[in-house]
C-alpha cells in the first residue's frame, strides 16, 4: 500500500501525543548523524534510551469475552488469503470485511472462504481504504498482513478505534513505532498480538513443555534462525507489491525477520514473564548477492534500476544476545544464499539438548549422541502439550507450514472468545520485532552493544508464562477439512 506511514500518522494524532519523547524519523543503513553523535543510525540508540512509564499492564490482561469474533483483514497477498481461508474453519467468527490495494488479491482471498454465513465486504477503492475497515463499529478484530512498513501504522490505527490487532511479522521496522504500539495497546486495554507462527510449531512446543518440565535443567543457551532462500522472489512482482520487500533488503542492513528463530527461545527463556532480553551485538557480512542479482534483473526490467546504488544488506547477519537468566540467545538471518532452509531451534541446558534443522528434531542427554527414535518417541508422548494433543492432527490436515499457522490461528480466536490472555502480548511483539532496528545499529557501529528496551517497564518480575496446557478456554469447534 501506498500510504506514507509518517504522514499518516501525523494526520491520525498518533505521531507523538501521549507517546515516547525524542524519537525521529528512520534513518536507513550507512547514513552519519554528522556533527551530532560520533554513532551511525544513532537515533536508533536514542529511541532505545527513552523511558517510559507502564500505563496498564497488558500480560495477563483478560478483555471481555466475545461469543463471535468479528473479523476485518487487511492485506490479503500469500499470507493474508491464506489466513482468510483457515479462518473461515473455526466456529465463533465471522468475516466482516477484506481490505487490499489490489482488487483482484480482495476477491480471491474472499473466493478462500470455506464456511457459510460471512458478510465480508471488500474494500479496495484506494490505498486508504483499510481505514474505513477499522472505523466499522461491527468488528471486533483486525487481522493484518500487509507489508512491514504498514503493519505499525495499521495496528495502531485499529486500537484507536476499539479493535483488538494481530500482526503479521515484524510488528514494526522503528524503535519509535514498538513503544507506540505499547503504549496504545496499555491505553485502549486492545490486545496487539504478533502473528509468529513458529511458536506453534510442533517440536517448539515440545521443547517449551520439557523446559517447563525441568527436562533441559538450567537454560544455557538457545539458538534461533530464518535461513531461506527466497531470493529470485525479490524479483518477482506479482509477489511483491511495489518491490516491498527488495526495498527492505536494499535499503536496511541487520537482522531484519528476527522473529521467527527468536520468538520460540523467548518463550522458553520466559522473556518478558520472569526474565528479560538486556543488550545485544550485530554483525553483518558483506553483500555477495543481492546486488549482482538486482543488476541481472535490472537488465531486463529498467525499474530494478533504481535499487542499483542502494548498500544492500549483508547476506548473513548474526547476533547475540545477553538475557538477565544469564543464558544466552543466537540469531541469525540469511535470505540470499543457495543454502537449505533452516530456522534452527536448538536449546542447551544442564542437563539436555534439542536442536532442529537439518530435521528432523532431535534430543541428547549427554555428548555420546541423540537419542533413537523409540526413545524419542516416548519423550515425544511424555511432553507433547496438550495444545497439541487438542488441535494438533488436525491443525495438520488444515496446514498453513504444516499446521503450526492453524494451531496459532485457533488459539488466537479461543482465547478472544474465552477472555483469556494472549499467548503472545503486545510485549513480545514490541521485543521480539526491536532486535531489527536494533541490530542495524549494531552492525553500523561495529558490533558495539546496544541495550534492549524493557518494554514491560520492570513487570516481566511478575508476569507470569502463558498457557500451553488449556487450563482454561478450549471451547472452540473447528469445521474440519
Amino acid at each position: 500500500m501506498k500510504t506514507n506511514r509518517r504522514g499518516f500518522l501525523k494526520a491520525a494524532g498518533l505521531a507523538g501525543a501521549g507517546l515516547v519523547t525524542g524519537c525521529t524519523s528512520t534513518t536507513r543503513a550507512g547514513e552519519l548523524q554528522e556533527g551530532k553523535s560520533a554513532f551511525q543510525l544513532d537515533h536508533i540508540r536514542k529511541e532505545a534510551q527513552n523511558q517510559y512509564k507502564q500505563t496498564f499492564n497488558m500480560s495477563g490482561y483478560c478483555a471481555p469475552k466475545l461469543d463471535v469474533v468479528r473479523i476485518g483483514f487487511l492485506g490479503v497477498g500469500s499470507r493474508g488469503s491464506a489466513a482468510v481461508e483457515r479462518i473461515s474453519r473455526i466456529d465463533g467468527i465471522s468475516i466482516v470485511a477484506i481490505s487490499d490495494v489490489q482488487p483482484e488479491k480482495a476477491e480471491l482471498a474472499k473466493a478462500r472462504i470455506k464456511s457459510p454465513g460471512h458478510p465480508a465486504v471488500l474494500y479496495s477503492e484506494n490505498d486508504e481504504a483499510w481505514m474505513e475497515v477499522c472505523r466499522r463499529d461491527d468488528i471486533d478484530l483486525i487481522y493484518i498482513a500487509s507489508h512491514w512498513a504498514m503493519h505499525a501504522p495499521m495496528a495502531l490505527y485499529a486500537m484507536e478505534h476499539g479493535k483488538h490487532v494481530a500482526v503479521e511479522i515484524p510488528v514494526a521496522t522503528t524503535v519509535e513505532d514498538c513503544w507506540k504500539l505499547v503504549e496504545t495497546s496499555e491505553r485502549t486495554k486492545k490486545h496487539c498480538v504478533i502473528l509468529e507462527n513458529c511458536c506453534y510449531d510442533f517440536f517448539e512446543l515440545l521443547t517449551l513443555n520439557m523446559a517447563r518440565q525441568g527436562f533441559f535443567g538450567d537454560i544455557v543457551h538457545c539458538e534461533g534462525a530464518y535461513i531461506h532462500d527466497i531470493l529470485e522472489s525479490f524479483f518477482k512482482k506479482e509477489n511483491r507489491y511495489n518491490n516491498w520487500r527488495l526495498k527492505e533488503n536494499a535499503e536496511r542492513n541487520g537482522n531484519l525477520y528476527p522473529t521467527h528463530g527468536l520468538g520460540p527461545v523467548c518463550q522458553l527463556l520466559n522473556v518478558n514473564r520472569g526474565n528479560k532480553m538486556m543488550y545485544m551485538t550485530s554483525m553483518a557480512s558483506a553483500d555477495f548477492m543481492l546486488k549482482k542479482a538486482t543488476e541481472q534483473n535490472a537488465k531486463s526490467d529498467p525499474e530494478f534500476a533504481q535499487f542499483l546504488d542502494n548498500p544492500f544488506r549483508g547476506n548473513m547477519n548474526t547476533s547475540s544476545i545477553m538475557t538477565n537468566s544469564g543464558s544466552t540467545i543466537m540469531l541469525q538471518h540469511d535470505v540470499s544464499t543457495p543454502r537449505p532452509y533452516s530456522r534452527i531451534h536448538l536449546v542447551s541446558g544442564t542437563k539436555a539438548f534439542a536442536q532442529k534443522y537439518p530435521l528432523p528434531g532431535k534430543i541428547a542427554i549427554g555428548h555420546e549422541g541423540f537419542v533413537g527414535e523409540e526413545e524419542y518417541a516416548k519423550l515425544e508422548k511424555q511432553y507433547t502439550p496438550a495444545i497439541v494433543a487438542k488441535i494438533g492432527d488436525l491443525a495438520k490436515q488444515i496446514g498453513g507450514h504444516g499446521g503450526m499457522d492453524f494451531m496459532m490461528d485457533w488459539r488466537l480466536i479461543d482465547c478472544l472468545r474465552n477472555g483469556l490472555p494472549m499467548d503472545m502480548d503486545v510485549y513480545d511483539a514490541a521485543s521480539w520485532s526491536v532486535i531489527g532496528p536494533l541490530s542495524e545499529w549494531s552492525v553500523a557501529n561495529r558490533s558495539a552493544a546496544i541495550d534492549i528496551p524493557d518494554f514491560t517497564c520492570g513487570s516481566w518480575k511478575t508476569n507470569i508464562p502463558h498457557d500451553i496446557e488449556l487450563h482454561t478456554g478450549n471451547t472452540t469447534g473447528v469445521l474440519s477439512k
